[in-house]
């Protein structure tokens, strides 16, 4: 996979997890219990194929007509995730903030209250 920093930089993020889905052969993350990000595996070789991650309607619409290795989310909800092609030409950095994006969104669905703790969970476990 061209993407090979991804699981190292997600699990850097405050309070993320992960795990494999093995019926559906993802490996997903995960922020508070909700998925912002997948990296879904091939069922024959177990290489990626696609990260999939959650953006803005409108940011995904306009990504897709731009880079023709962003498609709608591979198995997911078409208008809210979008999946990017594992060994695909859209640069790290875009899909880098594609990912924070994603993280943010799904953070910014919790109560401000579960937010702090979130994000400042990490922190206290860290020290």
């Amino acid at each position: 996979m061209k993407y090979s920093w991804i699981d190292t930089e997600l699990l850097q993020k405050p309070s993320v997890t992960k795990d494999l889905q093995a019926e559906w052969n993802w490996i997903r993350y995960h922020i508070g219990g909700k998925m912002f990000a997948a990296v879904c595996l091939d069922d024959a070789t177990g290489k990626p194929v696609y990260i999939t991650c959650k953006l803005d309607p409108a940011e995904g619409d306009f990504l897709r007509r731009q880079y023709e290795d962003i498609i709608p989310g591979y198995y997911m909800n078409k208008v809210h995730w979008n999946s990017v092609k594992a060994d695909g030409n859209v640069p790290d950095a875009l899909l880098r903030e594609m990912l924070e994006k994603s993280y943010r969104l799904v953070l910014g669905g919790f109560s401000k209250k579960k937010q702090r703790e979130l994000l400042e969970g990490e922190k206290k476990d860290a020290v």
